[in-house]
């Protein structure tokens, strides 16, 4: 338990930050593309208290942490916000423009992964002193939470982001069939999680992602 703590501490900003932005990119491209319905509902807002989900951005990350920090084990940490509302039909162009909508997401978490990156580089090569290591932690921490949103995200599994990105790159008649996985994204996604599947198919490409990271700001960790 007492390691339990700062363990939660070094990652609840990069978690709260990781999964409520992702949230709020969404209804801004929506926004762009003609759809007000996020903004009108009051989510196009970097106050993550109007994104969370007490289960999802709560709950379940700090029971994966536990778990992961009472028994050891490598378990992939993840979380939702609430979804921001999306009408794709008010978009002005509703198949093409879901993709942007959709990719807006997964592309926050990428731009929101090179931050924590220079926030590390920025604490690794600066003065040694008793922040250095917490904020070498929390970057990390960071990194890593983005890269397992981005690519779970990118999942070609609806609802997740990368299907609705299939669905807008599919033609008609297989972009209606294939939404129609949708009510099962979320039994499929469980049952690829506890089977080890999720984490065979997500940890390489983290880990092929935090290389690349380390490699480009000249970091190792």
């Amino acid at each position: 338990m007492e390691s339990l703590i700062p363990t939660l501490a070094i990652w609840a900003l990069p978690v709260l930050l990781a999964i409520t932005l992702h949230e709020a990119a969404h209804g801004y491209v929506a926004r762009h593309f003609g759809d007000p319905t996020a903004h009108l509902a009051g989510r196009i807002t970097l106050n993550p208290f109007k994104h969370i989900d007490p289960v999802g951005t709560i709950l379940v990350p700090i029971g994966i942490l536990a778990l992961s920090t009472l028994f050891g084990g490598g378990g992939i940490l993840f979380g939702w916000a609430k979804p921001v509302p999306v009408n794709f039909g008010r978009l002005r162009n509703p198949k093409s423009d879901m993709l942007w909508v959709a990719a807006a997401g997964p592309f926050m978490n990428l731009v929101m992964a090179l931050a924590w990156a220079l926030v590390f580089k920025f604490a690794s090569s600066g003065p040694q002193t008793s922040f250095t290591l917490p904020l070498e932690l929390m970057a990390e921490a960071g990194m890593t939470i983005n890269a397992v949103l981005m690519f779970l995200n990118l999942l070609p599994i609806p609802p997740l982001d990368g299907g609705r990105i299939a669905v807008s790159l599919l033609p008609g008649r297989l972009a209606w069939q294939f939404a129609r996985i949708e009510p099962y994204g979320f039994p499929i996604l469980l049952i690829l999680l506890f089977t080890g599947v999720l984490g065979a198919i997500l940890w390489p490409l983290i880990a092929v992602f935090r290389f690349s990271l380390a490699t480009i700001f000249g970091f190792y960790g």
